[in-house]
Order: C-alpha cells, then sequence, then structure tokens
C-alpha cells in the first residue's frame, strides 16, 4: 500500500474531480510536464487507494476523478475528456485487461495499469494491449508522477504530430514536411512565399537535412505542380556521363551511342530541375548550366541545333559555395545565378524539438509499410533520441526508426531496440578510440591515423547497413574517395552487409 498523504488545504475526497489552483508540475529528471490541468481519472475498487492517488495527484496539480468499478469508469469516460487513466487489474465482475479494452474502444487515452499482484506475463499482457505503463503496488511516487507526465506529453506530441502534418498537407500540398521548430516553420513560411515564383533557389544544409523534400514542397506549391520534377544528383557522375544525363546527345556523339537520348532538361520542361550536390560538379558543367540559366537555351553533346526550355532551377549542396569560389572551384557567375533565393536547412541537432514529430512520423509509416500495429517509443528511447547528435541528421533517424520498428515484436519500443552507438550521444565518439593510441604506442603517426580512418570507415558502413554512397554523405566526400579509401583499407563492403543481416 502506498503511503497515504494529509490532505493540502482545499482537497476534497469526493470523486467528481477537483481543482486546487496548484501549477503544473516539470519533473526535474525527466523534464516531462503536466500541462495545463491534466486530468486524470483513477479505477480501483480500494477506497484507500483511490484517495491516496486523489490527494498526490490533487496537490500535483491534476484534476482527479475516481471510479470504483469498470462500468462507472466507462461511464465518466463517456461524459469527460481524460489525459490519461489509471487502472487497476483485478476489478470486481471484469479485470483490467477487459475494461482497457472497453476504453480503446471509446477514446484514445493512455492508460497507466496497476496491480499488487503483478507478473510479468500479465505486465507483458498489459502492454501488448495497447497500456502505455504497467506498475505494481505500493507504487514510488516520484516514479508514478514521472510515468504519468511522460504519458501525458507523449500523446500530446501525437496529437500536434498529427494536427501539424494535416496543416501542412493543406498549406504545403507535401506530407513529408514535419516540425514545429521556430526554424522549420520559418522555412515553411519561406517555401510558401517562394514557390509560386520561377526563381532559382539554393538549398544549403548538412546531408540529410531534408534538401530534396524542400525542393519537392517548393515544386509542388508552385504553378509547375503538375509537371515533371527532375531530381539528379551532381557528385557521383563522371563529368563526361553528367553532361549527357544533363543536356542529352545525338547518335555517334561518343562511342556506345548509338541512338539520339533527351538530356533531364528536356525532360523537365516546364517542371523543375533539382540540381543536388551542385558544388561536386566540374567547371565545364558548370558553365554550360550557367549559359541555360541565362539564355535558356543548350545543344545536346554533338549537336547543333539549339533546343530551348522553360525549366526552374533548384540547387542543393552541402559545401561552402562561397569557399569554392574563392577557391577557384566554383564559378563565381554561377554561384549568383544560383544564389537568388537562399534557404539554409538547419542539422537535426539544431532543432531537437522537431525529434518527436519526426520519430512519430517514421514509426507510423514503417509500421504500415510492415502491416504491423502502431507503434510508440518508451521515455527512455525517445529521450535517447533526443539526446543523441545526429551527424547523418534525419535521413539517420528514418533509418534508426525503421530498424527499431522491424525489430520490434510489442507496440513499445524501448532502448534496447536502438544502436548502440546512441547510448554514447554521438557514434564512434573519442573515447571509443581512445584504446587505440595505447594499443599502438609504438606505431607512427601516419600508422595511426590509417588506423583511425579505417576503423571509422567500417563503422559508419555498419550503421548504413553497407550502402557506400549514404556512407559518403555522412563524411561528406565524393563517393568516388570513399570508394578508393575502401579498396585501399581492403575493406570488404560485402562482409559489412552480410553482418548486417
Amino acid at each position: 500500500m502506498p503511503d497515504l498523504l494529509s490532505k493540502p488545504a482545499g482537497a476534497s475526497g469526493e470523486s467528481a474531480g477537483h481543482n486546487t489552483g496548484a501549477a503544473p508540475v516539470r519533473d526535474e529528471n525527466t523534464g516531462a510536464s503536466t500541462g495545463p490541468r491534466a486530468r486524470i481519472l483513477v479505477i480501483d475498487d480500494e477506497a484507500a487507494i483511490r484517495e491516496s492517488l486523489e490527494t498526490l495527484l490533487a496537490f500535483e496539480g491534476f484534476e482527479v476523478h475516481t471510479a470504483p468499478n469498470g462500468p462507472e469508469g466507462l461511464a465518466k469516460l463517456e461524459k469527460v475528456l481524460f489525459d490519461l487513466i489509471l487502472l487497476d487489474v483485478a476489478l470486481p465482475g471484469q479485470n483490467g485487461l477487459e475494461v482497457l479494452a472497453q476504453i480503446q474502444s471509446i477514446a484514445t487515452v493512455p492508460v497507466i495499469m496497476i496491480s499488487a499482484y503483478a507478473t510479468v506475463e500479465m505486465a507483458v499482457r498489459a502492454m501488448q494491449s495497447g497500456a502505455r505503463n504497467f506498475l505494481q503496488k505500493p507504487w514510488n511516487n516520484e516514479k508514478l508522477l514521472a510515468d504519468i507526465s511522460s504519458s501525458i506529453d507523449a500523446v500530446r506530441v501525437e496529437q500536434e504530430n498529427v494536427q501539424l502534418k494535416r496543416a501542412l498537407k493543406q498549406r504545403y500540398s507535401f506530407e513529408n514536411l514535419i516540425g514545429k521548430s521556430e526554424v522549420m516553420l520559418r522555412i515553411f513560411d519561406m517555401v510558401a512565399q517562394v514557390a509560386p515564383s520561377r526563381s532559382t533557389v539554393m538549398l544549403q544544409g548538412e546531408s540529410g537535412t531534408g534538401k530534396e523534400l524542400i525542393a519537392k514542397a517548393l515544386h509542388a506549391s508552385s504553378t509547375r505542380a503538375n509537371q515533371p520534377f527532375v531530381p539528379v544528383n551532381g557528385g557521383g557522375m563522371p563529368a563526361d556521363l553528367l553532361e549527357s544525363t544533363l543536356f542529352g546527345h545525338v547518335r555517334g556523339a561518343f562511342t556506345g551511342a548509338i541512338a539520339p537520348k533527351k538530356g533531364l532538361f528536356e525532360v523537365a520542361d516546364h517542371g523543375t530541375l533539382f540540381l543536388d550536390e551542385i558544388g561536386n560538379m566540374s567547371l565545364e558543367t558548370q558553365a554550360k548550366i550557367l549559359r541555360v540559366l541565362q539564355d535558356r537555351r543548350f545543344m545536346r553533346l554533338g549537336g547543333v541545333e539549339e533546343i530551348q526550355v522553360d525549366v526552374r532551377v533548384i540547387a542543393a549542396t552541402n559545401v561552402d559555395l562561397q569557399r569554392l569560389v574563392a577557391e577557384g572551384k566554383f564559378r563565381d557567375d554561377l554561384f549568383y545565378r544560383l544564389n537568388v533565393i537562399n534557404i539554409k536547412l538547419p542539422a537535426l541537432r539544431e532543432r531537437r524539438e522537431d525529434i518527436p514529430l519526426l520519430a512519430d512520423f517514421f514509426l507510423s509509416r514503417y509500421a504500415n509499410e510492415n502491416g504491423m500495429s502502431s507503434r510508440r517509443l518508451s521515455p527512455e528511447a525517445l529521450r535517447l533520441l533526443i539526446d543523441y547528435a545526429w551527424p547523418g541528421n534525419v535521413r539517420e533517424l528514418e533509418n534508426v526508426i525503421e530498424r527499431a520498428v522491424v525489430l520490434s515484436t510489442a507496440p513499445l519500443i524501448g532502448p534496447e531496440l536502438l544502436p548502440e552507438s546512441l547510448a554514447g550521444g554521438t557514434p564512434s565518439s573519442w573515447k571509443d578510440w581512445a584504446p587505440l593510441l595505447s594499443e599502438r604506442a609504438s606505431a607512427s603517426l601516419f600508422e595511426i591515423v590509417e588506423e583511425f580512418e579505417k576503423r571509422l570507415i567500417l563503422d559508419v558502413l555498419e550503421q548504413t547497413h553497407g550502402r557506400q554512397t549514404e556512407a559518403a554523405e555522412r563524411f561528406q566526400i565524393p563517393l568516388s574517395t570513399l570508394n578508393q579509401k575502401i579498396k585501399r583499407h581492403g575493406i570488404d563492403v560485402k562482409k559489412v552487409r552480410g553482418q548486417d543481416g
């Protein structure tokens, strides 16, 4: 039996609920807040338990309603909107699991099950049936309050996510834009303002921050929405292949050109061409792109006839183009042509308040794709996601959530389903590599650096399931450079993929 607290002044023992006027609290450990006057229903057949919980929760600023059995609790639920329900397992007439099923048919509300005769099997059944948590009597008051606050906050985040996605879909006609942080809302406003124009847009941000999603949102909200959106990654192609891809070629233009071929500028006519990794393109290709932007004309490789197109160009880069201009690696005239409208996308670590929304979005997506029931994160798992540095940004978060969903066997996803690197806050942190220095104390600096590089590449390849393109993006180097390093270090990528499953 939990300790019975003396009632604070003004508290009432009536089960019709109270309003003490106390301010909602924020737990010092979890940071979870109860929000404004959260309303809780306690269903327990023991009067002493109801009174104890009512006193504790009212003192913490909650509005409390109680019921001695399932039917009375369900009757209250049909009349009042509750933020959380504390439900006893052993109830007269019907057990708590049966009542839980009826609760779920009436309303979407988090339920914490409580029992004096808890077993592991019972706890598992409760969680699989949809309970948010399971506590054994007598409980720890601090733990109970933390669980209540985190459960209420989690549901509020889910509700905000649904509302936000609905609003964004209506506003931008593109549902994958997710974020409520101030910086992202400013970006959404800019997208809405800039989309109807034909001005060139430059998107800058680290790999994985969602540059292509923003480009698609700009296209979807423009007058070109019914025309093609054509993406091309300029970072992974040799210059001659990229030029053929962009501008097309005539028959006989080069060995193997047995038939004429349209380029992507032609394919995107009257639509939008998204040039990703623009900073990795050769100076010769840059000059040809500049001419298209200036004259809206170009010639296929090997051709003599000019082709006119009406294409809106959206460019993206994860490098500092101004630095490349200063180094003579990027044309300054092209830079100014592309940089008409500049949108800088923040790294995920710079907008941590968006992580719960994004995580919930990906949970829903991959649960649906894999034919699973809905999944949710435990407070501990969510805290790990929020605290992590996310060098791979939103793309890395998506991969982590997809993995967790696929490996999960129950609705609740805990820390054990997340990669071990998340527990340290950053992947491949320096402390993980410290033993290398002691192991190779007699080695030269060159040998140590080479070994460090090899281990780091292996670590990131394992995180990306052996996907070299994604690994190159994380390192912010060309794919060809990464492949050279993999070959030099003798790394067996097929073996890495095999280890990953």
